[in-house]
Order: C-alpha cells, then sequence, then structure tokens
C-alpha cells in the first residue's frame, strides 16, 4: 500500500515540475495517497509524518507546504492571523471551521451564492475570493 501511495505522490509532484525528493514524496505520499482531499495544519502533517516513521522537522513541513503551494498543488486558507491550513483541493470552493476542533471542512459550493462584491481600488483586481463559515456546535 505505502509503494501506491509513494507512485501517487511522485506523479503529483511530477505534475508541477517539483523534484521528488525522500521528504517531499513522503509528505505528498500523506497528502494524496489515498486519493482524498485534505486539509491539514504544518503539525498535523508533521504528526502524521512522524506516526508513519518519517524522519522529517516541522521546518521542512513548513517549507514543503509552502512550496507544494507556490507549484500550484495546494491553497493555503487563513482562518485567522495565528492559523493556516493547506488544502489539496484546488477549485474554488467555501469551507467551514469548527471552532470547537479548530478543524476545516469543505462547504457546499452549490449552496453558496455572492450577489455582490466591492468594485476593487484603482490600480487592482480581484484575484479570488476565500470564503470561511465559522461553526459552533449547538
Amino acid at each position: 500500500m505505502k509503494a501506491k501511495a509513494d507512485a501517487t505522490g511522485t506523479t503529483w509532484l511530477s505534475r508541477a515540475g517539483l523534484r521528488p525528493t525522500r521528504q517531499r514524496v513522503a509528505l505528498a505520499s500523506l497528502l494524496v495517497g489515498d486519493g482524498e482531499d485534505r486539509h491539514v495544519t504544518a503539525e498535523s502533517l508533521y504528526a502524521a509524518a512522524r506516526a508513519a516513521g518519517e524522519g522529517v522537522s516541522l521546518a521542512t513541513v513548513y517549507n514543503t507546504l509552502r512550496a507544494f503551494c507556490e507549484a500550484g498543488l495546494m491553497q493555503e486558507i487563513t482562518v485567522d492571523g495565528a492559523r493556516s491550513y493547506f488544502d489539496t483541493r484546488m477549485d474554488d470552493h467555501p469551507h467551514f471551521f469548527w471552532e470547537d476542533n479548530s478543524e476545516l471542512t469543505d462547504a457546499p459550493a452549490d449552496q453558496l451564492e455572492i450577489t455582490r462584491l466591492p468594485a476593487a481600488p484603482a490600480g487592482a483586481e480581484i484575484a479570488r475570493v476565500d470564503v470561511v463559515i465559522r461553526l459552533r456546535r449547538t
């Protein structure tokens, strides 16, 4: 099973032109090896890597996630100034942020309607709109 996940991770990296180093393949395999989309923090990916027996540092995980974002493999979702999540799903879609356990999940895009945005300031254009809906369990 690990060989298949590693092959998937290597293919994912190659698609973006990233060199498949041992650490990149290990982290990519954890992110996309089973074909499921992920929302991870650097800390949660580091913990998963350590649990899988991968010898990576937290700094390497941060640097690798940044490289994956810059290569267009992931997107960074900033929930507040102190916490970023990294999403393997690259289409535009809204998110739920569960305040009780700090979990980020996909929200149904077909239920979101944005009817009007403010005009961008002179000399700027809107690149994208991120929607994070904060939830509290009742």
